[in-house]
């Protein structure tokens, strides 16, 4: 029985509160990718960035983890130069050098484990790259002739160095990915390179300038080259000055034959405005105490109204709930950017969503963070004396100040690994799983030999949950109304996913099976074995099945089987693939299903992955496993038919994304973990469900 029976009309006001806030608080999916809400952090960072190897360091780190623990959708790191020879203002971070990997990485680590998605500023100055001209001594170009804030005159952007740029901002992107950053964005605005060749003075005479097509042709193309090395699904966003609002510059009409021009090409437009060399507009880019609370929210909505495929991002003097609330519900924009709020109270995206707005800290705009910056090299906030000092309280434990009644929505990795966490910390935990038994999809491998001390692991997980004193439900799926009966404070979603059935014809043919069922009852499977999915998954079962006796192939659309980046487990896979004499065959698409096995199309590397760009590559270690490329001397188009008695799809997983949001409305705080976001391994599942429950309680 459930200890609570009351109607949800008599719910606590914190609980019905938080209707309020619905558009704000409703996740948004940005290329394959979700965000928990509509709160992101602006981008923000250091033009002069004080450590001598320009790598983050704690400091750096701790100050944008606090933005991510307050329950922003997306952390920005602003500032980080694609090309630091041509592109610096100022001694930055940079995503150009391979020894930075790791701070970078352990940067989106310590953002991504708060569930917020870790965003990078992709940043070239252009004309303005005073560091790079003054500090570096290198040459330096615009989009035109002109002469910068300096007095220099800068020459035109040679083709050559355009199309090397072009490459730069993909690998730049490409490394970010790699370091874990779930989205870059794009700077083309405040009077940067990228805004040097939108802006209409430029004139170029060739494929650079002149038409409004010509303007744009730098920035479209960095999107095509930043997808073909990063994905079609690793989302872009670019910033963009929707007006220049100074005598002499553009307005929001040309603003908007920009964002129509960028339409479509990046996953979201964020509409700021101005430009970094007029000093009269830069207290509205950043709005001062003088204007109106969301002064440039006009721009965005305005671009908004002219888009068809690009989502809008609105910025700039935004604090209070309502108002965000207000602009989303009206179509306005589709995301709120808060830059200075997050310093007066990095808390707001929480404690609005948990009906405690009157807690809120509203920023000042009294620009004592930007003096500090200027005058100081370090960022401080008036009334938040937390900032610039978080690493002091990042490695403290949380305060629990308030015990909560915590559901858990789901009893795999994550699940269980939020239940321990919270129940550790005193809260009221209740979890429900709605199978008979915990450990979620993993168990689909539990008579696997060589997966064994992985279902010790989730026995132990088990066992430490039937020990605790929190209450565990077993066949019991949390609906909405089971949900809103048992009235938590908290619910953490780990839902969990299901498999990726293919659109292949035949795929629901009796011979058919997937990786998760062939696994459970691998006496289902015939002599003959088809994988079709050359991931850790597929290799496993074909392992798997192959120590049963079949004789196993597997498919792969790409030139290389995919690893998951665990290359050392790649070398012991690939030991078992030659032991047991398995078919690899690879850049082959399966393009329909028979009685009698796979008919498979030769692609060549249509859907392999792009090598990696000079810095990672650089910067990691490789062997002949990485390395590998598993080359055929075939025609792509060619066909060829694979016998099989059983075919097995082992494609992926499909987070429970809408199951997941439909818990959203029924607690006052809501959090998805694991694979119901997006499907990763272990280690990713464990270290978000750690950190969210660790931090509950603080509000």
């Amino acid at each position: 029985m459930f200890l609570s029976t009351r109607l949800w009309k008599e719910a606590p006001l914190s609980l019905r509160m938080m209707h309020k806030y619905k558009h704000l608080f409703t996740p948004l999916v940005l290329g394959d990718t979700l965000f928990r809400n509509r709160i992101f952090a602006a981008p923000l960072g250091l033009e002069y960035y004080p450590a001598e190897n320009l790598h983050p360091g704690d400091d750096f780190i701790a100050f944008y983890e606090r933005k991510a623990q307050g329950g922003a959708a997306t952390v920005s790191i602003g500032s980080a130069m694609v090309d630091n020879a041509r592109g610096a203002i100022g001694p930055t971070i940079r995503l150009d050098d391979p020894s930075a990997l790791a701070p970078h990485y352990r940067l989106a680590q310590c953002i991504s484990r708060h569930g917020a998605v870790a965003d990078i500023e992709l940043q070239h100055a252009g004309a303005n790259a005073y560091h790079s001209k003054l500090g570096l001594g290198n040459e330096i170009y615009g989009a035109f002739d002109s002469i910068n804030g300096l007095g220099m005159e800068v020459p035109a952007m040679p083709e050559e160095v355009i199309l090397e740029t072009i490459e730069k901002y993909g690998d730049a992107a490409q490394t970010a990915r790699h370091c874990g950053y779930g989205m870059v964005t794009v700077h083309a605005g405040h009077g940067w390179l990228l805004h040097q060749f939108l802006s209409p003075q430029n004139n170029r005479k060739d494929r650079w300038g002149g038409s409004m097509e010509n303007r744009a042709r730098i920035v479209v193309a960095i999107a095509a080259n930043i997808k073909k090395k990063c994905g079609p699904g690793f989302p872009i966003c670019i910033r963009i000055s929707g007006a220049e609002i100074y005598a002499g510059g553009y307005d929001i009409d040309y603003g908007v034959e920009i964002a129509r021009q960028l339409d479509g090409h990046y996953d979201l437009i964020n509409v700021s405005v101005g430009v970094h060399e007029a000093p009269e507009v830069f207290t509205h880019t950043h709005p001062s105490m003088f204007l109106e609370d969301g002064a440039n929210v006009k721009y965005a909505a305005a671009i908004k109204k002219a888009v068809r495929h690009s989502k809008v991002a609105a910025v700039g003097a935004l604090a209070e709930p309502a108002l965000m609330e207000e602009i989303i519900a009206a179509g306005e924009a589709d995301v709120v950017m808060l830059c200075r709020q997050l310093l007066a109270d990095p808390d707001t995206p929480l404690k609005a969503q948990a009906g405690r707005e009157q807690e809120i800290r509203k920023c000042m705009r009294c620009f004592e963070c930007f003096s500090g910056q200027f005058m100081k090299l370090s960022t401080y906030c008036a009334i938040n004396p937390e900032i610039g000092f978080e690493r002091e309280t990042r490695y403290a434990a949380p305060v629990v100040r308030h015990k909560r009644r915590v559901l858990i929505a789901g009893g795999g990795v994550a699940g269980m690994q939020a239940a321990i966490t919270a129940a550790e910390r005193g809260h009221t935990v209740i979890l429900c799983e709605k199978n008979e038994y915990l450990g979620g999809i993993l168990r689909c491998e539990a008579k696997v030999p060589f997966k064994q001390n992985l279902q010790k692991y989730l026995d132990q997980q088990a066992a430490f949950i039937r020990k605790s004193n929190m209450t565990l439900h077993l066949k019991t799926a949390v609906t909405p109304a089971l949900a809103k009966d048992i009235q938590p404070d908290v619910i953490i979603a780990a839902c969990g996913s299901r498999p990726l059935v293919p659109k292949i014809p035949g795929i629901d043919g009796p011979n058919v099976l997937s990786a998760e069922h062939a696994f459970m009852h691998p006496e289902l499977v015939g002599e003959r074995v088809l994988i079709i999915g050359g991931g850790l998954s597929g290799l496993e079962l074909a392992i798997y099945l192959s120590m049963l006796g079949r004789k196993v192939s597997v498919m792969e659309m790409s030139g290389s089987l995919n690893y998951s980046g665990n290359i050392i487990h790649g070398m012991a896979i690939n030991n078992e693939i030659k032991h047991h004499q398995i078919e690899i065959i690879t850049s082959t698409k399966a393009v329909a299903i028979d009685e009698r096995g796979v008919t498979g199309e030769f692609v060549g590397d249509k859907f392999s992955p792009p090598p990696l760009c000079g810095t990672i590559a650089k910067g990691i270690l490789t062997s002949a496993i990485s390395e590998a490329r598993l080359e055929r001397d075939e025609a792509p188009g060619s066909r060829i038919h694979y016998e099989a008695d059983t075919v097995i799809y082992a494609l992926g997983q499909v987070p429970l994304r809408e199951e997941a949001h439909a818990l959203s409305d029924c607690a006052p705080l809501f959090f998805s973990i694991g694979d119901c976001v997006e499907p990763k391994n272990i280690y990713t599942a464990n270290a978000i469900a750690y950190t969210i429950a660790r931090d509950l309680g603080r509000y």
